[in-house]
């Protein structure tokens, strides 16, 4: 149960991340407001989950799925550049938080 709440929490962060750009420096207010949900959302999803996993592997894992989200999201919502080094490293990203979340260990 710990491990989804730290790979919903990564969900949100890409969220928050992407409400962060759209909020063009929190001078729209819809975005502004996304972006303090989905950041409030992760944090608190992570911490419930911090309560029961290893620091490193689950602050690791939060931070891939947000990293990886973020950037698959903007690829294909948001015009940013698609390429082969791109997607391999993504690809890596997320072998690694799978690792992890293999190797995280439960209290």
């Amino acid at each position: 149960m710990a491990w989804l709440l730290v790979v919903v929490a990564g969900l949100l962060e890409t969220g928050f991340a992407v409400c962060l750009k759209l909020s063009h420096g929190f001078t729209r207010l819809g975005p502004t407001i996304a972006f303090a949900c989905f950041a409030l959302g992760s944090f608190g999803l992570l911490t419930l989950a911090l309560k029961k996993l290893d620091v490193g592997p689950a602050y690791a894992v939060w931070t891939g799925i947000g990293a990886a989200g973020t950037a698959i999201y903007g690829m294909v919502f948001l015009g940013d550049l698609v390429s082969t080094l791109k997607l391999v490293s993504i690809s890596l990203v997320i072998l690694g938080v799978i690792g992890l979340q293999l190797s995280g260990s439960a209290h």
